[in-house]
């Protein structure tokens, strides 16, 4: 909320980046723990120490994390505050509630949020359904008892890595667009390509191209979103909206939980359909870009712009 309208689309790739910078360190940190002696196995219904240490170590980042953000971030005072976004006195007096504010939602709230749940729809069936769907192309295996299909899950993890990789270079490509819209939609279909793709696939290293280009929809995802949003919404309401936008991370993902068994029954029960319906959904979400009317209500003077 302290960004000027210009720089937007930059910040939140920078946190994009940061996201998936973050991302790919955990998913390396059990690979890495093994790799210097910490042990990799354990005991049936016991997890091994190379997960249990990572999992330490992430709880340990996220709290001084916090702690420094905490510590070192400026807010604009409340008077600052409204001057930077044109805030009057008679606004400043009114008292907006929740129901209120969704019933009087910019189109632009809606609109993403229609992309959004695509998209999250997507990942949710990525993260349910890769380690079955690989098992099952490239080792040959649905038998979750077997070897085969453990090894299998370790190797999602490498391309969960991959993923991470392909989002930290698509952020950095991201701000070289002008047009929100157009970088959003190419996003979204390079992931679709990148999913349907898992289906003819049975090479495990030329899933890394695959899991390269989800890696640009869940980069565009994690910033375009915000961006359009907050572009089009005032800043005395920011806050609120912005989580209301939760929701539209949340429901799909409730949803697409919800009907994921039944869906995979219809499709015939392979796991790797379920990729395949992830990578349709993301043309979906790309289709309803278009629907995306980006508006910047606040008018700021080139000082503050600059």
């Amino acid at each position: 909320d302290q960004v000027n309208e210009r720089q937007k689309g930059l910040a939140y790739s920078i946190q994009s980046f940061l996201c998936n910078a973050g991302s790919l360190v955990g998913y390396l940190a059990p690979i890495t723990l093994t790799a210097i002696g910490v042990s990799n196995l354990a005991p049936i219904g016991q997890v091994p120490d190379a997960v249990t240490y990572s999992f330490y170590i992430g709880a340990a980042v996220l709290i001084l994390c916090v702690i420094y953000s905490f510590a070192t971030i400026r807010e604009m005072p409340p008077k600052e505050y409204a001057e930077y976004h044109g805030i009057t006195e008679s606004q400043k007096e009114e008292k907006s509630g929740m129901l209120y504010l969704l019933r009087h939602a910019p189109k632009t709230f809606w609109t993403v949020g229609l992309v959004q749940f695509f998209c999250w729809a997507a990942f949710l069936y990525m993260w349910t359904y890769t380690p079955g769907a690989i098992a099952d192309t490239v080792w040959g295996t649905t038998d979750t008892e077997t070897e085969a299909y453990q090894t299998a899950g370790n190797w999602v993890g490498v391309l969960f890595t991959v993923q991470a990789v392909g989002s930290v270079l698509w952020a950095i490509v991201i701000p070289r667009f002008k047009n929100h819209k157009v970088i959003y939609a190419l996003s979204l279909l390079l992931g679709a390509v990148g999913f349907i793709s898992t289906l003819f696939i049975t090479d495990k290293f030329v899933l890394f191209i695959s899991f390269l280009l989800v890696g640009c929809a869940w980069a565009a995802m994690l910033a375009l979103p915000f961006t359009i949003l907050t572009n089009s919404i005032s800043g005395k309401n920011m806050g609120t909206y912005l989580g209301l936008f939760n929701g539209t991370i949340c429901v799909p993902q409730i949803c697409a939980a919800a009907l994921g068994g039944v869906i995979l029954s219809l499709l015939g029960g392979r796991q790797i359909s379920m990729l395949v319906l992830a990578g349709i959904f993301l043309v979906l979400g790309a289709i309803c870009v278009s629907f995306v009317k980006e508006t910047y209500p606040e008018v700021q003077d080139e000082t503050v712009m600059e």
